[in-house]
């Protein structure tokens, strides 16, 4: 089974299509409102929570589910869906939000 294949389960890529929109949500916010602090958690930061956190199980799914059957191919996604999701955390931290 080839990285693609596996690529190709939802649990395979719905992680990064989250990361991506996860990110997408950071970039949208910074071109409409700064990188200024703001006072209150608004939607963006919401939005972005409930994606970073939602894509949880689904990597502990995918884990369970290929890792065994295909283990090189199953760690190459893996790393792939955690080098999204610190895509999306590096702005967040950088920032200091």
């Amino acid at each position: 089974m080839t990285p693609m294949t596996l690529l190709k389960h939802p649990s395979g890529f719905l992680p990064l299509a989250m990361s991506l929109a996860a990110l997408a949500t950071i970039l949208a916010f910074i071109v409409s409102h700064g990188t200024a602090p703001q006072a209150d958690e608004g939607a963006a930061a919401h939005i972005w929570q409930l994606l970073m956190v939602g894509q949880v199980p689904i990597v502990l799914y995918f884990a369970v589910r290929w890792v065994p059957q295909s283990p090189r191919q199953a760690v190459q996604i893996l790393a792939l869906q955690i080098a999204a999701a610190v895509a999306a955390l590096v702005p967040v931290f950088l920032l200091g939000w």
